[in-house]
């Protein structure tokens, strides 16, 4: 059984663009969040990005999961499995087929801001695990998570290392609202990626074929496009940076002249002085003790702890607390 509940419609994703261009523009500096990345060319490019050389993430935390799937299937016995961010739903097949072994999973609950991105995976996945029931929502993984189907035993997968994408007081707001959804004993699998040399970080967000400046930049062909804009995105140059002090890597893209663009739907001109760069994407890096401290302050205890050979990327399991002065136990 399949099927969909929307939370987000066409004019939501309209007005949620308007607002963070408009918001965005007038920041100083700059800065566009990297949501506006992933319409369908978009998302193309990043899974080009994941099969680049430079890219280790998705390989890496693959690995993982493929050697520890049934660990974290044995130790969670979910019953529903929720997906944050669900994509193609990949990586998450792993999860699928574990826990399917394991004979306790009956419901995979993915999410995901894109409908028809979406749909595509919840039918995909329907011929792949035809006995299974699969709600998919469509929604926003920052404003509704409370939306989620309540479900027995769940087990909330957020891979990728998306988390880093969110700054410290957002990491901390979503963690929250996160922990206010699940039920004690509920479980949390994060994939984060970890600080390392930034001989081998910079690479991965700048790659020698120049696929992530494409996809740097496509974000301003989005706003061209939804918005009436009039960006030259050859007039912008990729820059990747490590921010040792905050430990997380910036996208930003660079003006590559002065020049002066107008936004239409927003009756919005912005200048750009030469060389002034513009935030898309902050991707932060953890480590071990950090990320358990960030989960400990918004109720999860940080349970098992996986990485790979070089620890390169991070998988963490990690379990709904009780929350103090209730009297809640954790669910059957």
């Amino acid at each position: 059984m399949t099927s969909l509940e929307r939370h987000l419609d066409e004019r939501d994703l309209a007005r949620s663009l308007r607002a963070d261009v408009r918001d965005g523009l007038a920041a100083d500096p700059k800065r566009l969040p990297p949501k506006w990345f992933y319409d369908a060319r978009g998302s193309r490019l990043f899974e080009d990005i994941t099969r680049l050389p430079e890219y280790y993430p998705t390989r890496t935390e693959r690995s993982i999961l493929t050697a520890n799937a049934a660990a974290v299937a044995r130790i969670t016995e979910a019953k529903t499995l929720v997906e944050l961010g669900s994509g193609s739903s990949e990586k998450t097949r792993l999860l699928l087929d574990a826990l399917l072994s394991r004979g306790t999973l009956g419901a995979f609950v993915p999410l995901d801001v894109s409908e028809s991105a979406l749909a595509e995976a919840v039918e995909g996945l329907s011929v792949a695990y035809p006995g299974l029931s699969i709600t998919g929502v469509v929604g926003d993984l920052t404003r509704h998570l409370r939306q989620l189907p309540d479900g027995d035993s769940r087990l909330v997968a957020f891979l990728g290392g998306t988390l880093g994408n969110l700054v410290p007081a957002e990491r901390a707001a979503f963690l929250g609202d996160l922990r206010a959804t699940l039920h004690p004993g509920e479980w949390l699998l994060l994939g984060v990626d970890l600080v390392k040399d930034p001989a081998v970080l910079v690479p991965a967000y700048d790659d020698a074929a120049g696929v992530t400046a494409e996809f740097n930049r496509n974000v301003l062909h989005v706003i061209n496009r939804e918005l009436r804009a009039d960006f030259d995105p050859l007039a912008f140059e990729h820059v990747a940076v490590w921010d040792a002090d905050r430990e997380w890597i910036e996208m930003r893209l660079r003006s590559v002249r002065a020049q002066r663009v107008h936004v239409g739907e927003l009756d919005l001109t912005v200048s750009f002085a030469a060389g002034e760069q513009m935030r898309t994407e902050v991707s932060a890096k953890f480590r071990r003790a950090g990320l358990a401290g960030e989960l400990a302050a918004s109720g999860f205890a940080l349970r098992h702890w996986w990485t790979d050979p070089r620890s390169w990327f991070g998988v963490a399991l990690a379990q709904a607390a009780p929350i103090p002065g209730t009297t809640s136990a954790a669910r059957p």
